[in-house]
């Protein structure tokens, strides 16, 4: 049996209900990690920084970034492929899966599901090749959770069929530093029955009236990019908007996307914690033993393990329903919610196992317990997950206060 990352923790053996192409596929992508993105992680973590313009080209040419797209230079992967890509980027750190999902998740999805012939052309070649980056405003100051209260509006200059934004977006991976940003606004009656609607425009980030300052001082993702947008009377042709979509369903669709690859990418993270932690204990002396043949050590391995073997067990069950076309919101909710908890509650036990030495930066897991406080909240709050699965159940929406 070809063995690979996930073996040392494999106990049930699910590595052999992958095929050889996707235990290849995951290899590869596991190799990169390993040999461009691990040595470097600390640095960009504890510099709070990370060479996108450097980076993005090394991921385009491995053919992860839209890797699940088909045409216009993506490499037509399966979803589960791309899921076990994003969990071997996700063991390096949560940033640079960030990075990726972003990039071929949110931007150039939307451009791939919702845009014009044209403007695929013209953007997804380079953006699958890395050489431009992109980003993807949705989230606003006031608006987050509830995008439909987006105080973003696009209104159309009547002398020149130009649209004008105005608004700000926070929270925006890769925006500082992106070529191209998928920005969504409202849009005054021009949704269904003549009633306002919400569009995504593609915005050359370099228009006048954009601006993307980064948001400093971040104690989670720092080996991330992130900023806001701010939109000041940016003047974007009707030939950059999405035609696809007038409603919300647009970036709501990109967000169930982005939120797939999380459901494998947070198990990365508790992966590599549980391995590295394995390690120390297994070499850390204690009362003359080793840390790892004390009975409440061996415990707490064992339950990580098995919720990780079963998070896994679901993240590849999810991964098979996309691949058949048969994966529905709620299901997509059951698995970022869950392997974002599984994942959280691994980091931080590890942390425990390691003692003192588990707040350096020299062992993962504290950075990992870090970095998933944010996967926790993005793409959807655990909390707004929870009422996704409670109206799967009951048929009934709490999303909003009918009180």
């Amino acid at each position: 049996m070809t063995t690979g990352p996930t073996s040392p923790l494999d106990l049930i053996t699910a590595d052999t209900l992958l095929s050889d192409d996707e235990r290849l596929l995951r290899d590869t992508v596991a190799e990169f990690a390993g040999r461009e993105l691990a040595p470097q992680l600390n640095t960009w973590f504890e510099d709070g920084t990370l060479p996108v313009g450097e980076l993005a080209p090394k991921l385009g040419e491995l053919g992860v970034l839209g890797m699940h797209l088909d045409g216009y230079g993506c490499a037509g992967a399966s979803a589960t492929e791309y899921g076990l890509a994003c969990m071997e980027i996700e063991a390096v750190d949560s940033g640079l899966r960030s990075l990726v999902s972003v990039q071929g998740s949110l931007a150039m999805f939307a451009i791939h599901h919702w845009g014009s012939e044209k403007q695929k052309e013209h953007y997804l070649p380079g953006m699958a090749a890395g050489t431009t980056v992109g980003c993807f405003g949705l989230t606003e100051p006031d608006a987050g959770s509830d995008p439909a209260n987006m105080r973003t509006r696009a209104t159309r200059d009547a002398a020149t069929g130009d649209w004008l934004l105005n608004g700000t977006k926070m929270w925006i991976t890769n925006a500082p530093v992106a070529d191209v940003a998928v920005v969504w606004a409202r849009t005054e009656g021009d949704g269904e029955s003549g009633k306002d609607g919400y569009s995504g425009f593609i915005i050359d980030t370099n228009t006048e009236g954009f601006s993307a300052p980064e948001i400093p001082r971040k104690l989670s993702l720092r080996a991330s990019v992130t900023g806001e947008i701010v939109l000041d009377n940016c003047r974007v042709p009707e030939e950059r908007r999405l035609p696809g979509t007038t409603t919300l369903r647009g970036p709501l669709t990109c967000l169930n996307e982005a939120r797939f690859g999380i459901i494998f990418g947070a198990l990365g993270a508790a992966r590599d914690a549980l391995a590295t932690t394995l390690d120390y204990v297994s070499t850390r002396q204690v009362f003359d033993s080793p840390l790892s043949s004390f009975q409440i050590t061996q415990a707490k391995l064992a339950d990580m393990a098995v919720e990780l073997d079963k998070s896994f067990l679901l993240a590849l069950h999810l991964g098979r329903l996309k691949d058949a076309g048969e994966l529905k919101p709620h299901q997509v909710s059951v698995g970022k919610l869950n392997s974002t908890r599984v994942a959280l509650e691994i980091t931080r036990q590890c942390r425990t196992l390691l003692g003192a030495s588990g707040v350096t930066l020299e062992y993962s897991p504290m950075r990992h317990a870090n970095n998933l406080e944010s996967v926790l909240t993005y793409e959807g709050t655990a909390e707004m997950h929870q009422l996704s699965i409670g109206q799967a159940l009951t048929g009934q929406q709490a999303f909003r206060n009918r009180g």
